[in-house]
């Protein structure tokens, strides 16, 4: 009989959880008993897996002694009070939260740009007793950038990365899904849309600023990828100079992508390059109707799709690209179930 898993999902009843759940489904991951976790508000609701329904528990009483793994897919407050609850009990840690992500001991993972970080974990795991347990699953838009730009950096390498991410409302859950939903029915019937969530409307508009810049006046969200794609790389000369917007659009982030690479590569070489990379779709024909969007084809799929290759006419080694991708599957759920599957094969 094969080996099976006690795993728990905290954020149970979110949309990256439940998209989770179907990851571990549709992808037989081995899940032995499986405890569905979130807030008391939610707890109680049920969630289908293995052919049963299980009861949503509330994570402050769950014993996660219980579990081999945890996923959190939930609030940075949330992780900072209960991972380490998880981790002291034993189980090893999936978090998807901005919680952990600048710590030096906690490794950021995206399976098909730096997988080879799993086993180096698992190694000195079993060598320093005092790890951590905490593996990350980094912010969805540096995900799909970085699924999109590994062939091109493991071949001439980059210098410099100018990305502007627009982002689609789900970043912000279900309550940023709905904000869009009820201002465009009330727009739509000539009424005023209601603001909650967002600081300004965001049916039939794109928010340049939807949190309160650092310092320096970026956004925590731009400096995640700047910070986040230097610690994945192992680089930290690469330069970056990140934008994001809030886009009126369901799921799926959408990305202009410059690059200035370490030596020349042309159109041609780099969606070749592409056209093999794992995780990629590449949609480049040159057709106006066939370049790839976040409605027409991210939302609801698994790859990272990539268009509009072009040499940069302002730069001899510049590289431009467009880069979507679901959010809320490729971008965590399915990034943090390939996670799991790393850390299986190399002996959890």
């Amino acid at each position: 009989m094969s080996k099976t898993f006690d795993v728990a999902i905290v954020g149970a009843t979110g949309l990256v959880g439940e998209a989770l759940v179907s990851f571990l489904v549709e992808r037989h991951f081995p899940v032995g008993h499986f405890f569905p976790l979130a807030s008391v508000r939610t707890a109680g609701k049920k969630v289908g897996l293995g052919g049963k329904y299980h009861t949503v528990k509330d994570v402050a009483d769950f014993d996660f002694s219980q579990v081999d793994v945890a996923v959190f897919c939930a609030n940075d407050e949330t992780s900072a009070e209960y991972v380490p609850c998880a981790t002291a009990a034993g189980c090893m840690v999936i978090d998807t939260s901005a919680q952990f992500v600048d710590d030096d001991d906690v490794p950021l993972v995206i399976p098909e740009v730096n997988p080879q970080t799993i086993a180096d974990y698992i190694q000195r795991k079993e060598i320093y007793k005092e790890q951590r347990n905490i593996i990350v699953s980094p912010d969805s838009a540096t995900i799909q950038m970085l699924v999109a730009l590994k062939p091109v950096y493991d071949a001439v390498g980059i210098e410099r990365i100018n990305v502007v991410s627009y982002q689609a409302v789900t970043a912000s859950g279900k309550s940023g899904m709905d904000e869009l939903a009820s201002q465009t029915i009330a727009l739509l019937n000539m009424q005023d849309a209601k603001r909650k969530m967002f600081p300004q409307q965001i049916a039939f508009n794109i928010l340049p600023q939807v949190t309160v810049a650092e310092e320096n006046g970026y956004l925590s969200c731009e400096m995640k990828i700047l910070r986040a794609t230097q610690k994945i790389l192992a680089d930290d000369d690469i330069l970056i100079n990140p934008t994001t917007a809030q886009a009126p659009v369901f799921f799926g982030h959408s990305q202009a992508v410059h690059v200035e690479t370490g030596a020349k590569l042309g159109a041609d070489e780099a969606r070749d390059l592409l056209r093999r990379a794992p995780g990629v779709m590449l949609l480049d024909d040159g057709e106006p109707g066939n370049s790839p969007t976040a409605v027409t084809h991210a939302a609801g799929e698994d790859a990272v799709f990539v268009g509009r290759i072009r040499e940069d006419i302002s730069h001899p080694c510049g590289l431009s690209l467009w880069v979507v991708a679901d959010n809320v599957r490729k971008g965590a759920a399915l990034n943090c179930v390939q996670i799991l599957e790393l850390l299986v094969k190399e002996g959890l």
